[in-house]
C-alpha cells in the first residue's frame, strides 16, 4: 500500500476559505488520503456526528488524537483513572467515526523519576487495555507518542516500552518532537535508520510497517526541548524528511504520516507525500 499522508486538524487555508468547501475535498484538492481528528481539549463530539462525520470521509483513513491533559502517569490515582476514561471516550469517538488509531501522550515526569513515572504509565495502560476490552473498543489501536519536552514521559525507548504491554498499541513515532528532545539528534540517514530499527527489534515487523507517524519541524532550545511547531518554509530546524522518504520507500514500508506543521498542515503534508513518491518511482 505503501505510506499515505495527511493533516493533524484544519490549515489556515481550510479554515479562512470563503466557498465552505467540505473537509472531504478540501483533502482531495491536495491528494491527500489521512487525517488526524483533534480532541486536545476534551473529547467533544457526540457518537452520532463522528458517525456524521466518518460517512462524509469515506477513502480517508481517519485517526484520533485524545486529550492532551491526559497523563498516564500522574502520582494522583485519581488522574490516572481519569486518563482511562478519557482513552475510552476518545475510543469510543474513534469507533463511531471509523477511525482505527487513538494518539496518546503518555505524561509527565517533572515530579518523579522517570523510572517512576514509566512504571506508573505502564499500570495505567495496562488498565486502560483491560477498559477497552470490555467496552468493546479493543478494536481500536491506542499510540503513544513520542514527546519534545523534556521533561515529559515519551522518549523512543520508553514509548516501545508501553507498546511492550499489547500487541495491539502501535508507537506514534514523532520524528520533530524526537529532534527537538535530542538537540537536533536526527542530523543524517543512519539517525532515522536507527529509529526504525529499534521499533522492529522491540515490536517487530508488522508494527514497523504500519507504525503512525506525526513529523514537523520544530524549534527547541536548551535545555527543555520542544518550543513551537514550525513550517516546512524553516530552513533553521529539522528533521530533514528527504531522509526519512528514501528509507520508507527503500524498505516498503506502509505508515501513516500526521504532518503538525503550524497553520500548513495540509500544505506540508503534501509536499511530504511529493517527497515520498519521488523515492518510491525512483526504486
Amino acid at each position: 500500500m505503501g505510506a499515505i499522508f495527511g493533516p493533524a486538524g484544519n490549515s489556515d487555508s481550510y479554515r479562512q476559505k470563503k466557498d465552505k468547501i467540505g473537509l472531504f475535498d478540501y483533502l482531495k484538492s491536495f491528494n491527500l488520503k489521512a487525517y488526524e481528528y483533534q480532541c486536545g481539549r476534551g473529547v467533544r463530539i457526540s457518537n452520532e456526528k463522528a458517525e456524521e462525520f466518518g460517512q462524509s470521509m469515506i477513502g480517508i483513513k481517519l485517526s484520533l488524537h485524545a486529550p492532551y491533559y491526559i497523563s498516564l502517569s500522574s502520582v494522583e490515582k485519581e488522574k490516572r483513572d481519569n486518563s482511562i476514561n478519557y482513552i475510552l471516550q476518545s475510543a469510543a469517538a474513534a469507533k463511531a467515526m471509523g477511525a482505527d488509531r487513538v494518539v496518546v501522550h503518555s505524561g509527565s515526569c517533572s515530579k518523579i523519576s522517570r523510572e517512576k513515572a514509566l512504571e506508573l504509565a505502564k499500570d495505567t495502560m495496562k488498565r486502560a487495555i483491560e477498559a477497552l476490552k470490555k467496552e468493546d473498543l479493543y478494536d481500536i489501536s491506542i499510540c503513544p507518542e513520542t514527546m519534545g519536552k523534556i521533561n515529559q514521559l515519551g522518549t523512543l525507548d520508553e514509548v516501545l516500552t508501553l507498546c511492550e504491554i499489547d500487541d495491539n498499541m502501535i508507537p506514534c513515532i514523532d520524528f520533530g518532537h524526537l529532534n527537538a528532545r535530542t538537540y537536533g539528534g536526527l542530523k543524517n540517514q543512519k539517525d532515522f535508520e536507527d529509529v526504525l530499527y529499534a521499533i522492529e527489534n522491540r515490536l517487530g515487523f508488522d508494527r514497523l510497517k504500519s507504525f503512525h507517524s506525526h513529523f514537523s519541524k520544530i524549534e527547541y532550545t536548551f535545555p527543555g526541548g520542544e518550543k513551537r511547531h514550525l513550517t516546512f518554509e524553516d530552513e533553521n530546524y529539522g528533521p530533514d524528511f528527504e531522509l526519512l522518504a528514501e528509507l520508507i520507500a527503500k524498505k516498503n514500508l506502509s505508515p501513516t504520516f500526521i504532518c503538525e506543521s503550524s497553520g500548513t498542515q495540509a500544505e506540508d503534508a503534501q509536499k511530504m507525500q511529493s517527497i515520498y513518491n519521488k523515492f518510491l518511482n525512483n526504486k
